[in-house]
């Protein structure tokens, strides 16, 4: 015979209203009597009856995940969605994932997705976070959403990082091993990590004394290729760069790719340095220097603080999560500086 919530508050002590603001999330129920009801839930095997909640609550239980092709950046989205199914372990909620093409005209969409799945809650991941006509029609719609990174004052919940704080500090790395000529590969126009980056790059030559020099800055679009094509740019210059900062991993392996190819050393003849931390900056000869940028932790908070806002009837309070340089042997003093 299933275990009803009856059984879980007869077992806790306690009446069935309050066995339902424990599962609700229902901030009301006192710490000590809400761990006597969880504790009573995990002792009988208790699973809430999510189809009777949902109509009984006028909820669906659900928070959706809307990011662009996971094609684009598979690590990036990959550690995104751990986080945010974490987030949904030990509440009521499950995880709806949803890619969306960025060349979509999201805004347009976004009321069929909610009618077809009722979420109680989005989290938006960029391009879609920054996507500034999508924020305006949830908002229409009252559908409480997150954002993940967004340049956005527009949105009210937004979990990121300081991602020009860290930039800075990659780059004040290599002045202090001695380069004076350093390189940047940005990224996509447009998007607020291109701009954070390279505000952050900026911002350590500036505090160094150095210059800032146009023509050793190129565009990029976080690709793999663009890393080669902005090396290819930066090493054909009559004054090369010793040094190398893109603005993400797979550009900065496409700088590492190009540099072997004209036969240079790394580090030797080039120092490289990147941005994320995803797998092939640790798999790749040398190591890369990098920011361990910390998805997992994005996706996490930025599910529980919509669904506190949810609760609290208003937003929380910004959060950053913190970030951790990962210093490893693609970085050294330059040999001509």
């Amino acid at each position: 015979m299933s275990v009803r919530i009856e059984d879980v508050a007869t077992h806790a002590g306690v009446s069935t209203k309050t066995v339902s603001r424990v599962l609700n999330g229902n901030p009301s129920v006192r710490a000590r009597l809400r761990t006597r009801i969880e504790a009573s839930i995990r002792a009988l095997n208790y699973v809430p009856n999510a189809s009777a909640r949902s109509l009984a609550g006028n909820r669906s239980y659900l928070v959706a995940l809307l990011y662009d092709n996971p094609m684009s950046g598979s690590s990036y989205t990959m550690e995104l969605i751990v986080g945010v199914l974490q987030a949904c372990e030990g509440t009521p909620y499950n995880a709806v994932l949803h890619p969306f093409d960025a060349a979509d005209d999201l805004a347009a969409r976004i009321d069929g997705f909610v009618a077809t799945h009722r979420p109680d809650a989005l989290v938006l991941v960029p391009p879609h976070a920054n996507n500034a006509a999508l924020l305006q029609r949830l908002d229409e719609l009252g559908v409480p959403y997150s954002t993940i990174s967004s340049k956005l004052r527009q949105s009210r919940i937004n979990v990121g990082f300081d991602e020009r704080k860290a930039a800075a500090e990659i780059v004040a790395h290599l002045v202090a091993l001695g380069h004076r000529r350093i390189g940047h590969v940005a990224g996509l126009q447009g998007h607020g990590a291109r701009t954070w980056r390279l505000n952050g790059y900026r911002d350590a030559l500036r505090k160094a004394g150095i210059a800032y020099d146009e023509s050793l800055v190129v565009d990029g679009d976080f690709a793999f290729a663009s890393g080669m094509a902005g090396a290819r740019t930066l090493l054909d210059r009559p004054r090369p760069p010793t040094a190398i900062f893109a603005a993400n991993d797979d550009m900065a392996c496409g700088v590492m790719r190009e540099a072997y190819a004209r036969g240079l050393s790394i580090p030797g003849d080039l120092s490289v340095c990147g941005f994320d931390d995803t797998p092939a900056s640790r798999l790749i000869s040398p190591g890369l220097t990098t920011v361990h940028q910390p998805c997992r932790e994005l996706g996490r908070v930025a599910v529980e603080s919509v669904l506190q806002s949810i609760r609290d009837g208003a937003p929380p309070a910004p959060e950053r999560v913190p970030y951790q340089v990962q210093w490893r042997a693609s970085a050294a003093v330059p040999r001509n500086p």
